[in-house]
């Protein structure tokens, strides 16, 4: 058994299309930003209340982004299962910055998407099973908090 895991799952929508970036030597990467919500009742004053938290998740492999460049808009719900992965870099004062992420990249890596036909895609086996047809989401209900990051 290994002495320690790195997993993370999460289930949310996107809250802004994917950004998708090449790299020089022909690869991609694509960019997220994944909302997960939770909601109870305030026990004082009977009121119901919200917490949103925000996520970036980055996505690498051609299968994965492939996906991810086709079938994925704002307000799409997804399931994601990866790794955190904490990176630094410099600001333009050239201060060191941390930024933790959720890194989907390897053969444990899961993309699945939740509100229309269902796609799975695992990274490093190079198959998925995308909709027959790109979802509309024209009526979307645009609840997801602005996040001006």
């Amino acid at each position: 058994m290994a002495g320690s895991l790195n997993k993370v799952m999460l289930i949310g929508n996107l809250g802004a299309d994917p950004e998708i970036k090449s790299f020089q030597n022909g690869g991609k990467v694509a960019n997220l930003r994944l909302a997960t919500s939770e909601s109870w009742k305030d026990k004082n004053s009977g009121e119901r209340q919200e917490r949103t938290e925000w996520h970036t998740v980055a996505v690498f492999g051609d299968g994965l982004v492939g996906v991810v460049e086709r079938y994925l808009r704002k307000g799409s719900k997804v399931y994601v299962e990866g790794q955190l992965r904490t990176r630094l870099w410099q600001d333009q004062q050239r201060n060191d910055r941390y930024s933790t992420e959720v890194v989907l990249q390897g053969p444990s890596a899961t993309l699945t998407m939740l509100d229309g036909p269902q796609s799975v895609q695992r990274a490093g086996t190079g198959r998925s099973d995308p909709p027959a047809q790109r979802p509309e989401y024209s009526d979307l209900d645009d609840d997801i908090p602005f996040d001006p990051r």
